[in-house]
């Protein structure tokens, strides 16, 4: 038997539908399951319902900010370790300021250059499967420790 590896699981949470589509075009050449939200709740939903290793979320949304969101996501034990990558229009400092006192883990600004997605959409999947993996092995620890 051999060990297939999963396609990484990303949701791309944005209002605008050409933003979504441009994003899901540039990430179409790597072997990604891709979900789509188009407001903050439906991104809520999605995450619970569709579990993303890594969000791609924008700040300004209907029904709920992309701050919010993240806020929840990171208050959340069962979400808080999903990396969340702002891609954002908005380049007040403040603004990033507010993201990261979210729990944002980096930011892309628009206009969106596709290498760069690539890039730190690769870094975010990289330190998102070491956590996992040391996670494991942490709790592989604990339960030895209670045999013994």
């Amino acid at each position: 038997m051999t060990d297939k590896k999963l396609p990484n699981r990303i949701l791309i949470a944005d209002d605008n539908p050409q933003n979504r589509e441009l994003i899901d075009a540039y990430l179409g050449e790597e072997d990604y399951e891709i979900a789509m939200a188009e407001d903050g709740q439906a991104t809520l939903e999605q995450v619970a319902a569709f579990q993303p290793d890594l969000i791609l979320l924008d700040i300004m949304m209907p029904k709920m900010s992309g701050f919010e969101v993240c806020h929840q996501l990171k208050r959340d034990e069962k979400t808080k370790s999903i990396p969340v990558l702002i891609v954002t229009a908005l380049r007040d400092s403040a603004d990033i300021e507010k993201a990261v006192e979210a729990g944002a883990d980096d930011f892309l600004s628009k206009p969106i250059h596709r290498l760069e997605l690539l890039t730190r959409v690769r870094s975010l999947l990289r330190v998102r499967h070491l956590t996992n993996e040391r996670d494991r092995l942490l709790e592989y620890l604990r339960q030895m420790e209670n045999v013994g």
